[in-house]
């Protein structure tokens, strides 16, 4: 009897599990996978491509006169991305620059996992049809490698940040890294998944 009793619990916490996974992901999973697979003729599973990662940084050339947009930039993609950003710092001095060694000049953060989808969720349905006229993205930022990045001119298109604390308006790139061979296999999967490209 109890058995029964352990298995059934088991059961309704697997099924419990699978409704909590991201929409994105399982859009992925059900929907995506199987377009790609009869697209490109992959002959196995392990072939078909996905997104691996997402690294989204933001430079911050004027944090060298002030320092506190660095907090300010730590805050905001926090909010963001749901996720604790790293600074990133100068690796030398460069004089023309007012660039000392060891100073904070930018901050990022890399997701994985369900932080990846969800955010990428909001980046495509809600942040980027907020911009003013948005006609979609250039279907040319691809590396050559599968991977694909995004320049976002402003920070106030995440619902996330509040508009009236922002100290200033800073931009930021979001690296889409993907386990595509191709260029055109990466954007095969992105259009899928939602990305807007131009025409």
């Amino acid at each position: 009897m109890s058995g029964g009793k352990a298995s059934g619990k088991a059961s309704g916490k697997a099924t419990e599990q699978a409704t909590d996974l991201p929409r994105l992901r399982k859009q992925y999973s059900e929907v995506i996978v199987p377009k790609l697979q009869t697209e490109f003729g992959y002959k196995n599973v392990n072939q078909i491509p996905k997104v691996d990662k997402v690294v989204i940084n933001i430079g911050l050339g004027e944090a060298t006169t002030n320092p506190k947009l660095v907090e300010r930039a730590v805050d905001e993609l926090s909010r963001i991305s749901g996720q604790k950003p790293v600074v990133r710092k100068s690796k030398k001095s460069i004089a023309n620059f007012k660039l000392r060694e060891d100073q904070a000049i930018g901050v990022s953060v890399t997701l994985r996992g369900d932080r990846k989808w969800e955010f990428l969720d909001r980046l495509l349905n809600v942040a980027l049809p907020r911009v003013r006229d948005f006609s979609g993205v250039s279907p040319k930022a691809f590396d050559g490698r599968g991977n694909y990045t995004l320049g976002i001119r402003e920070q106030t298109i995440f619902q996330e940040v509040d508009y009236d604390a922002i100290e200033k308006v800073k931009g930021m790139n979001v690296t889409l890294v993907t386990t595509a061979k191709t260029d055109a296999e990466a954007k095969a999967l992105l259009t899928h998944l939602g990305v807007p490209f131009r025409e």
